[in-house]
């Protein structure tokens, strides 16, 4: 058994119309005077004002933050530093995806611990505490609510930091699947793809323990049993309900034990083009599965025990034609994959989303230097990506 350390630090307060207790949340949280992070979407989808009348309701002043877009990088947060600092900030309030909770995350670090946002890069270099915070997702995707990390991109360097800590971690966490039926049908492909992708990687990944086992395997249940149900019926509410939760299981795992080669690959994709990320992980996800699955030099065993792994998820979640043996169940696991990206209008294949094969070697030596790649369950480095870029042209 792996040695793990597990300690819940959020309070998950969950269900259809949650968000209305916000105000009544923050106020018990001490929270008095706070900054409201989201981004211009939910401005102009009613969601920010909404949650400024609640937190006003409840004695709760609000400043607001929205100068960032997806992919916040190291300028956005000094921005939101600069703005936050001599307001007497004593809160912070994350509203919206992914982007808006690694935006709370990095002003906080900053706001609290001053330096430079490349200083917190790695796990547990915050000095002082940070301020408290509430997460409000409103995707099924990145399950950073879950997460004591925020991914922030070098503004520089264009490279991904993941930059972690246990006081970073959401107080509360508010998970309304309301929130989430205004979703554009794009969003909500990408995010819950990016969402699926943990509850795969997460279960193989050499940091992989109990814990993390448990929470991926829920996520996968939830999320791989509902992502075409809220493709199709946008308007069901328990479909979005169950993937709000699988997705929330999914950062849970990723807490406990980190992601894979997929991420090594998909952060390049961000960089250099812009992709989306969910949208660079479904034209990874299926390739990776079968490149790990595949035989490969090893004194351990460790590709059979990935296979038995993959046969895991492949039983659990019920496919007809699951493998008769576990050699069978990296391609039936890549299909089942490849079936939910065709769900949400998804790509798969990196000559269709316009990755020019030129690129592969200043992709693969990024893939290469990219933390989550360490992790991965099959020795991976730059050369290993470049098999894995070639496998999904």
């Amino acid at each position: 058994m792996h040695t793990f350390d597990f300690q819940p630090r959020t309070r998950v307060v969950a269900g259809a119309g949650t968000l209305g207790r916000l105000g009544e949340l923050a106020a018990e949280s001490g929270f008095r005077r706070t900054l409201l992070v989201a981004d211009r979407g939910l401005l102009a989808a009613g969601h920010v004002a909404r949650a400024t009348g609640l937190l006003e309701k409840s004695g709760v002043s609000v400043l607001h933050f929205h100068d960032f877009t997806v992919n916040p990088d190291t300028a956005v947060i000094e921005t939101g530093r600069g703005f936050a600092s001599g307001q007497q900030i004593d809160s912070i309030i994350g509203l919206g995806g992914g982007s808006s909770m690694d935006c709370a995350k990095g002003i906080n670090f900053l706001l609290t611990n001053g330096g430079r946002m490349q200083d917190f890069w790695g796990y547990g270099k915050a000095a002082r505490p940070l301020l408290p915070m509430i997460g409000v997702p409103t995707t099924a995707g990145t399950g950073s609510e879950a997460q004591s990390y925020a991914l922030i991109t070098d503004a520089e360097t264009k490279v991904k930091m993941a930059c972690g800590d246990p006081k970073a971690s959401f107080r509360i966490a508010i998970l309304d699947p309301t929130l989430l039926v205004s979703q554009p049908a794009a969003v909500r492909a990408a995010t819950g793809y990016d969402a699926i992708s943990h509850a795969v990687e997460t279960y193989v990944t050499t940091r992989r323990n109990p814990v993390s086992d448990a929470f991926a395997r829920e996520a996968w249940r939830l999320l791989e049993g509902n992502y075409e149900a809220v493709m199709q019926r946008p308007e069901d509410i328990e479909s979005h309900a169950t993937m709000q939760m699988g997705a929330h299981f999914g950062g849970a795992a990723i807490e406990n034990s980190m992601l894979g080669a997929t991420h090594a690959c998909a952060n390049p994709l961000t960089a250099r083009y812009g992709t989306i990320h969910g949208v660079a992980i479904a034209l990874l996800l299926a390739h990776v599965v079968r490149w790990n699955a595949q035989p490969w030099s090893t004194t351990d065993g460790t590709p059979e025990q990935i296979r038995s792994r993959y046969a895991d998820l492949v039983r659990l979640a019920g496919l007809r034609g699951a493998p008769g043996t576990d050699a069978t169940a990296g391609e039936s696991l890549a299909r089942r994959l490849e079936e939910l990206s065709a769900a949400g209008a998804l790509a798969t294949r990196l000559q269709a989303a316009g990755v020019a094969k030129n690129d592969f070697p200043l992709l693969s030596e990024a893939a290469g230097k990219q933390w989550t790649g360490t992790f991965n369950p099959r020795p991976f480095d730059a050369v290993a990506a470049r098999e894995i870029y070639e496998c999904a042209w």
